[in-house]
């Protein structure tokens, strides 16, 4: 109604002024289209009606009779002005320029003070207001103005409080316990601890807990879950919050579907998503849900999976929730070709080697994501990524092939590390390496080491290629020139070694492991001669081949806190000193882990050697046992248990026995330890178990990503007055 009377009086008026002024305006131009406009300086051109043509009449909308009659009559004698007529313009333009001259001479009386100009029959208006100069900034007054009124205390008052929350008994109890526990956590007024800057302060933070208790209700199922407050006053006690809250309703699912294609196996989505008709709508539960199916179909064979968005539809009056979800599962797919692309380190023929899926096999983003792990490990990329693509090429059992993309940003190959470490009667070791880590590609390196100790020097070229035929095996060759400088010997050796070896990474630990190899050594040595009774420098040639076997059933390599680890070590050798002297030396080490409780780990190790097939004098004194150390027996110097000269020098021994006790504690990424060692070598070929020996101590360790770094500080029993009564060592990873 409103609308139309707000038409009709614009048309009206429309229709006078046509009436009156007695002209018709010209048609109005038809629209330019965009490429009609005129270019950039060029006038507009606008058509217009042909002369000949002939403008239709135009009919007004209100006659003016009708008009004239509604407009109220007003005569001449109620306002005289009415019927005089208007001056000219240039009357006008004389009355404004003769005004402003005669406002000249007063503004020069006034001080310079403004004075708008006079019109025609009006008094002249002086506003010294406008002519005053404006104040400076830094003297402008930002005071807010201050009201003296009962609210002052509200913002300026520290209030204290006491909180109280009602009707969260039984949703809490049903739920677990965990609203109120995160409500602890996460309660403003909590946080607060029972004081506010005032009022207003308080009286947020009341409204943010009364909004997260209801976020909490409604994660747990209480969609409806209403929450009152209210702040108590009592004189002289602090104020009490109170917020009451009413769970209402708790909803449970009253149907699940999924809107999906058939899976194989078939029940996949639904078996996976594990929500049931009945249970609460818990918020937790149906993101893990949802996630876990996210998870699991690319798990199965369909890397093109996508879940939609839920949609829970409740019913207010029975508290039943219509859960449905939409789930779009891709074609089933099977491994087809690997594909490399980008700034590469090596070529997809390599890929496969790495990779442990063969093509055809039913696609698993585990093995993906392995994969890419694999690649990470070799150390050779900036960044990596391995992306399952579609082909549309179909398999007879209707699934599709998957072709994998690998885009490769190779990084830089060249790599400096050095390692330290100290040990009472070792001093301090230094070790220091470069790496190029892809000299010889795929994974071909080049390795120059260097040593520097107080008891070691040398150098060492090796050449190493990783992942060799199959992943995780590697192939070496070194050359190696040693300096040792032992209470038991010194010696000068070169060495020259081939070995292959399949062992555990921290990307995938093996449970079964091996190595071989062969090895050829030339070595000067000082050695004690019982015919001369006196030391002796005696020069060795040994070849050999080495062999071990490993298992390993524990839940990590660098900090393991359960299972057992085995080793057996064989190197048949023969030593050439005027005659051929062959021999073989046999290692098993042993050690088992127990979790008793929490961080508390029980850690144990046994060592037993034998050299069998040469007598004592025969065997060059680098290749005999030796106890005592920060990897053997602490509380000891390195190699200082065993058979002795007569200058009290260790000889070394034929056999060895040793064993170690630690009850390790961690907290954060520090942990503690007490150990006890024992242990003793011997000059027969067989360990006799007596004349042990043994140490105790405490240990400090810090976890970094790359292991534990220790530090331990031991002590021997039944000290002899040549032994060190503490002993300190510091190196990388646990003892064992």
């Amino acid at each position: 109604m409103a609308r139309r009377v707000g038409v009709g009086i614009v048309a009206a008026a429309m229709a006078s002024t046509a009436s009156h002024a007695q002209t018709i305006p010209p048609p109005r131009p038809p629209p330019v289209r965009p490429s009609e406009q005129a270019g950039p300086g060029t006038p507009a051109v606008i058509p217009s009606a042909p002369a000949s043509a002939k403008l239709p009449a135009i009919e007004p909308i209100i006659p003016d009779t009708e008009f004239d009659a509604a407009i109220p009559k007003i005569a001449p004698a109620d306002d005289p002005e009415l019927n005089r007529p208007l001056e000219s313009i240039e009357a006008f333009e004389r009355n404004i320029a003769a005004a402003k001259e005669a406002a000249a001479p007063e503004a020069a009386q006034t001080g310079g003070q403004s004075r708008a100009p006079d019109l025609p029959g009006t008094a002249p208006i002086i506003d010294a207001e406008l002519a005053k100069p404006l104040p400076p900034l830094d003297s402008f007054n930002v005071t807010p103005t201050e009201f003296v009124d009962a609210e002052v205390d509200n913002r300026t008052v520290e209030v204290g409080y006491a909180m109280q929350v009602n009707g969260l008994s039984e949703a809490d109890a049903l739920s677990g316990g965990g609203i109120a526990s995160h409500f602890n956590d996460l309660s403003a007024l909590r946080q607060g601890k029972g004081h506010a800057a005032n009022l207003a302060q308080l009286s947020s933070r009341v409204s943010e807990d009364a909004a997260l208790l209801k976020k909490l209700l409604a994660a747990e199922g209480w969609f409806d879950a209403q929450v009152a407050t209210r702040i108590d006053r009592t004189a002289g006690q602090p104020l009490a919050v109170v917020l009451d809250a009413a769970p209402g309703k708790r909803f449970a699912y009253s149907g699940i579907t999924v809107a999906a294609e058939p899976t194989v196996p078939a029940g996949l989505i639904r078996d996976t998503l594990a929500l049931k008709v009945g249970q609460p709508v818990v918020t937790a539960t149906v993101l893990a849900a949802e996630a876990r199916t996210a998870l699991t179909l690319p798990e199965n064979g369909y890397p093109f999976a996508r879940i939609g968005a839920r949609d829970i539809l409740l019913d207010r009056d029975t508290g039943g929730a219509d859960y449905t979800l939409p789930v779009t599962i891709g074609p089933r797919g099977r491994y087809g070709e690997l594909v490399s692309q980008g700034k590469q380190a090596f070529g997809a023929d390599h890929l496969a080697v790495l990779a442990r899926f063969k093509p055809g096999q039913i696609y698993d983003s585990r093995q993906v994501d392995d994969l890419r792990q694999a690649l990470i490990a070799t150390g050779l990329f900036r960044t990596i990524a391995v992306e399952p693509q579609q082909t549309g090429a179909a398999d007879p059992d209707g699934t599709e092939k998957v072709t994998l993309m690998v885009t490769q940003d190779a990084g830089p190959p060249r790599v400096l590390a050095a390692t330290a470490g100290y040990g009472t009667g070792e001093g301090p070791r230094v070790q220091g390496s470069w790496t190029h880590s892809n000299l010889f590609p795929p994974e071909g390196a080049l390795i120059i080491t260097g040593v520097a100790g107080t008891l070691e020097q040398g150098a060492s070229v090796a050449m190493r290629r990783s992942n060799a035929g199959r992943r995780d095996r590697t192939f070496e060759l070194m050359a190696q020139l040693l300096h040792s400088d032992y209470d038991a010997y010194s010696a000068y050796t070169g060495r020259l070694s081939a070995r292959v070896s399949y062992d555990s990474t921290p990307l995938w630990q093996k449970r079964l492991s091996y190595a071989y190899g062969v090895q050829l050594l030339g070595t000067d040595e000082s050695v004690y001669d019982a015919a001369q009774a006196q030391r002796v420098r005696r020069t060795y040639a040994i070849a050999g081949l080495t062999g071990q076997v490993g298992m390993d059933t524990t839940d990590s390599l660098l900090d393991p806190t359960r299972g057992f680890r085995l080793t057996v070590l064989a190197e048949p050798e023969g030593s050439v000193r005027g005659k051929f002297s062959p021999y073989a030396r046999l290692r098993i080490d042993g050690s088992t882990y127990l979790n008793v409780g929490g961080d508390f780990v029980l850690a144990a190790r046994a060592r037993l050697g034998t050299i069998q097939g040469a007598a004592l004098n025969d065997l060059a004194p680098s290749r005999r046992f030796y106890a005592g150390g920060g990897g053997s027996v602490r509380g000891f110097a390195y190699q200082q248990l065993g058979p002795r000269d007569p200058n009290n020098d260790p000889t070394g021994g034929r056999s060895l026995n040793e064993a170690s006790l630690e009850a390790r504690y961690r907290f954060g990424d520090y942990g503690l330890v007490a150990f006890a060692d024992i242990g003793q070598s011997y000059q027969g070929t067989m360990p006799r178990f007596t004349d042990l020996r043994a140490g105790v101590g405490l240990g400090v360790r810090i976890y970094t990503s790359f292991g534990p770094m220790r530090v331990d500080l031991a002590t021997p029993l039944a000290r002899k007055a040549d032994e060190s009564r503490i002993n300190v060592y510091v190196s990388i990873g646990q003892a064992f």
